[in-house]
């Protein structure tokens, strides 16, 4: 079925969108590493990647320097950190193939070393980084499941979705999680000591995996580190798209990003029209005193949400689609998690902060602009941001620059004259089970049918009358 797909594309292109130009096949793998490096602020950088499957390489690393990209090693199918990584997500009653981020959270309830052992015989790390999956624990070649009877008859029956969380469940998500970590930095140590390079890029699925990432950082010689913003599959189109430019077509000029708002925007003319057609009472304000008023109900423990600007590209709302709380208040993710997103309540969330001040409430060197590295919070500052840390003391931290969203930087500043943290809650503006908004009918639909007091949509402020619920 995969082979017959790609041999009839070319004709598909040519009957569907009368395409009669060159196509070129490149590598799943090669596009990840593309994706990674070239929109990167690297000239030279060591580059990992790894998911799923692409054609039959699972785990790959190189070097890119300049426009030229080289994969040295490859690891093949059946042998899969993202395959193992779904096994267990799946095991633990998630469906697959999205909630991976679930059993990556749930990890930091358990302890790894309750299964340590068992997991190393599953996944077998070598010296050269290179590792081997033990396929008697497996069945996703039948097609039927991930997990095989001998998985069971190491760690019991598996969970289903709505069981009880035991502290099986816990420790084995911890387990996988640290297998994981064990495995990248592994290959992160040698891939540096080899090449002498002190930048890092990360692709694939897998590199979504925050917390794996910002203990990259922690145990190895790199001194900094780009993780593709859509690092899974969604960011192939880009990734492809730059390797035919600077590989094959040899174009020398680089494209480098620092922010992923490409999607589609509306003018205020737009969105007037629609919450008019709605019915909805809205005030229309300046950019200023949006931002006092916004900042005001989130520190009066409302839930505001905020829709501005261009769609973010990738899996993460980084702050025009978004929902902003209180992170100060300890009540707030609780109201966020079983209120609003209507979700189990060991999920985190993310805190926005002013870049330049990052270091002084995170142990962050680099920059996190895409919330993809989850370092630990300074001790002396668990007691400021309570909403936003998870139960081993860590968040999963964006931070806000001077230049590539002046709104909402202004917002964070405003909040932090009322609170005197620079740090904000930012989630996905979406209902349980549904993709993040992306038109305004969409965003003021999801306001109605959800426990959101404020939606900043535009120039454009629409209240409900309810109390704030933080605590």
């Amino acid at each position: 079925m995969w082979l017959n797909t790609r041999l009839q594309l070319p004709v598909m292109l040519s009957d569907q969108l009368d395409y009669q130009g060159s196509i070129f096949y490149l590598k799943h793998h090669l596009s990840h590493a593309a994706s990674a490096f070239y929109p990167s602020p690297f000239d030279s950088a060591a580059i990992i990647t790894a998911d799923g499957v692409g054609e039959w390489a699972t785990f790959s690393v190189g070097v890119g320097r300049e426009t030229r990209i080289n994969i040295e090693k490859e690891i093949h199918y059946p042998n899969s950190l993202g395959l193992f990584y779904t096994t267990v997500t799946t095991y633990l009653g998630f469906p697959a193939n999205g909630c991976e981020g679930q059993t990556m959270a749930l990890a930091a309830f358990g302890d790894p070393n309750r299964y340590s052992q068992e997991m190393r015989q599953i996944v077998k790390l070598r010296e050269d980084g290179s590792f081997e999956i033990d396929e008697r624990y497996f069945e996703f070649r039948a097609g039927r499941r991930m997990w095989s009877p001998r998985w069971v008859q190491m760690f019991g029956p598996p969970r289903s979705s709505g069981e009880p969380w035991l502290q099986r469940h816990y420790d084995l998500a911890a387990a996988g999680q640290s297998v994981i970590e064990h495995v990248i930095i592994a290959n992160a140590q040698l891939l540096q000591t080899r090449t002498g390079l002190t930048k890092l890029c990360l692709g694939g699925g897998v590199a979504l995996n925050c917390v794996a990432n910002g203990k990259i950082l922690a145990a190895t010689d790199f001194d900094d580190i780009f993780i593709q913003p859509a690092a899974g599959d969604a960011g192939g189109c880009v990734g492809a798209a730059l390797a035919l430019y600077h590989q094959i077509l040899k174009n020398p000029v680089r494209h480098r990003i620092d922010h992923t708002y490409f999607g589609p925007e509306f003018s205020d003319d737009e969105i007037e029209a629609i919450l008019k057609a709605t019915g909805l009472t809205y005030r229309r304000l300046d950019d200023s005193m949006m931002c006092r008023e916004v900042s005001l109900a989130i520190h009066d423990n409302k839930v505001v949400a905020w829709f501005q600007g261009r769609m973010e590209f990738g899996p993460r709302a980084l702050g025009n689609r978004s929902i902003f709380g209180n992170a100060t208040s300890r009540g707030m993710r609780d109201v966020l998690n079983l209120q609003v997103k209507m979700r189990e309540t060991f999920r985190p969330f993310a805190p926005i902060i002013l870049e330049e001040r990052s270091n002084e409430y995170f142990q962050l060197q680099v920059k996190s602009p895409y919330m993809l590295i989850a370092p630990q919070v300074r001790k002396e500052k668990l007691e400021s941001i309570p909403a936003v840390i998870h139960v081993d003391a860590t968040a999963r931290v964006q931070t806000c620059d001077q230049l590539s969203n002046p709104k909402l930087r202004q917002l964070i500043v405003e909040f932090e004259k009322l609170s005197g943290v620079p740090v904000i809650i930012n989630t996905s503006f979406n209902g349980k089970g549904e993709p993040v908004v992306c038109r305004p009918l969409d965003a003021i639909r999801c306001f109605n049918q959800n426990r959101i007091d404020i939606l900043a949509i535009g120039s454009f402020l629409v209240e409900k009358s309810l109390d704030g619920y933080g605590g």
